[in-house]
């Protein structure tokens, strides 16, 4: 027995909803993944920044006067602030590298929506 062809469109917006509504839950979850390695990336910029800052104010105080007994002052705090500085530049670039892994557009949604708006033209011929 065949259905009637209302029947048959109900059935085909039911499917193409269901579609959509699985399409944006997929994109929620790229987006929340994506998001998830930008704020821990964020965090790595933050803490090299912060761990830059407190080396050099604890390591300039400390390691200058101890220098200074063997060089002039101007020499060990110059010294210093050079190994600091590159320290917290290589915390900085790993920071900048793992944020760059990072990818805004929800590739699979896309490529799934594609896939869709090709399986529906195929199905309307």
């Amino acid at each position: 027995m065949d259905r009637p062809v209302s029947d048959l469109f109900q059935d085909i917006l039911r499917n193409v909803q269901e579609i959509i509504r699985s399409e944006v839950s997929l994109a929620k979850a790229e987006l929340r993944e994506e998001a998830s390695k930008a704020a821990a990336s964020f965090a790595w910029l933050a803490v090299g920044a912060v761990c830059g800052l407190l080396a050099l104010l604890f390591g300039l105080w400390t390691l200058v006067y101890a220098l200074a007994l063997v060089w002039p002052m101007w020499a060990a705090t110059l010294l210093l602030a050079g190994v600091l500085g590159v320290a917290s530049a290589a915390l900085i670039a790993g920071g900048r590298y793992r944020l760059k892994t990072v990818h805004p557009t929800p590739t699979r949604t896309a490529e799934n929506i594609k896939e869709n708006v090709e399986w529906l033209k195929q199905s309307s011929r």
